[in-house]
């Protein structure tokens, strides 16, 4: 059975990293997903890119599955899978996990496109539909 009911959040306050990592391993969540918005110094950088921990099939699989549905679904350009160190994914490792660059807020289409209801009900519909799809694949 699916539970959907934790977020690190539920309001906007600053929650540390440390924090997030230990919540998800407190509550035992079988995926952990990081949900964020890009930035860069070049205006016209645009798309979704989804980071992982490089050497975890699970994760890589997961984002995968993020980045062809972006794309085919919402039609964001791929940057693609990309392998980083960064705390959440490092602290994480007892369950798959990724971290979603949801465009770039530094692309003024990007931007107003992320600011609007409508896009934020479509990703949330799609990281559902793909973590559904993912914890049931056998």
């Amino acid at each position: 059975m699916i539970h959907w009911k934790f977020l690190t959040r539920y309001s906007d306050t600053l929650i540390s990293l440390g924090d997030r990592t230990k919540l998800a391993k407190a509550l035992r969540a079988d995926v952990f997903v990081s949900i964020h918005c890009n930035q860069a110094v070049r205006k016209a950088a645009q798309g979704i890119e989804v980071f992982i921990k490089q050497g975890d099939a699970p994760s890589e699989y997961l984002a995968e599955q993020f980045t062809i549905g972006f794309y085919k679904n919402l039609g964001f350009k791929n940057r693609g899978v990309k392998y980083a160190n960064f705390q959440v994914l490092r602290e994480t490792t007892q369950r798959p996990s990724a971290l979603l660059e949801l465009g770039f807020l530094s692309n003024g289409e990007e931007a107003e496109h992320n600011g609007k209801h409508s896009s934020i009900v479509a990703y949330a519909l799609l990281i559902i539909e793909t973590l559904i799809k993912f914890l049931n694949y056998d």
